[in-house]
């Protein structure tokens, strides 16, 4: 059995947007839901995209300390409202802001995410460590069936990932040591971050996470200890 291979390691934590779920997807169709038809032929999948664009900066102001600490939930909807405002769409109204805004908490996991999370979870306990808000992680967790044993997000010690203390409150609050967690991310800065700490690594390709045409990086790296295509693969090479 290929269970030898990673002998040590006891837990696996797992990024959660765009890891484990699709929220292009989710968001677009939430947008052209909520809209109506009164955008006319908006693309609404690339309306997601500038939406999210706008989400990793506002996360690096308060990791570079000239904001303070802001939740994701807030900083989505600061986004949206520039964004609609841009974008010359303020037929929404709030109520429709509000719920749009909440897709986020609902976004849908990946075909394979729930089967592989359950292979997983067979071997090893399974945590999330996002940079999305406790509330938010645990409705996303809940509305996709996502079987985690544990929640965890940066919000937890007042930051974001790639801030180191992230993955040492997941290890700590596992009860194990660094090299006994893999953390599971299909964004690269976010497993060099945790190697760098010790943690074992694997990295998933999602080549669709900005749809058929996005810019992704899914090169398989010899850097990560285990390179997948999805978490059916990623636990078919951990032998569960």
């Amino acid at each position: 059995m290929n269970q030898l291979k990673f002998p040590e390691v006891k837990a696996m934590i797992f990024d959660v947007q765009g890891t484990a779920t699709d929220f292009r997807r989710t968001l677009a169709e939430e947008a052209a839901r909520l809209s109506g038809g009164r955008a006319g032929d908006m693309d609404w999948g690339s309306f997601v995209d500038t939406w999210r664009g706008m989400y990793r900066p506002a996360l690096d102001e308060v990791l570079a300390g000239t904001r303070p600490w802001t939740s994701v939930d807030l900083i989505y909807r600061e986004a949206l409202d520039l964004l609609l405002e841009k974008k010359k769409l303020s037929f929404f109204s709030e109520d429709e802001r509000v719920e749009l805004n909440f897709a986020w908490q609902k976004i849908r996991p990946w075909p394979d995410a729930v089967a592989g999370l359950e292979r997983l979870k067979k071997r090893y306990k399974i945590a999330t460590l996002s940079n999305a808000d406790v509330s938010a992680v645990v409705n996303i967790a809940k509305h996709g069936g996502l079987p985690f044993d544990a929640i965890f997000a940066a919000e937890m010690v007042g930051t974001f990932k790639p801030d180191p203390r992230t993955y040492r409150m997941a290890v700590q609050y596992l009860g194990l040591q660094a090299h006994e967690v893999m953390m599971v991310a299909c964004h690269k800065y976010d497993i060099v971050a945790a190697k760098a700490l010790g943690l074992r690594t694997a990295f998933v390709a999602r080549p669709l996470e900005f749809g058929q045409n996005g810019k992704v990086d899914v090169r398989f790296e010899d850097q990560f200890d285990v390179n997948a295509r999805d978490f059916l693969h990623l636990a078919e090479q951990l032998d569960c």
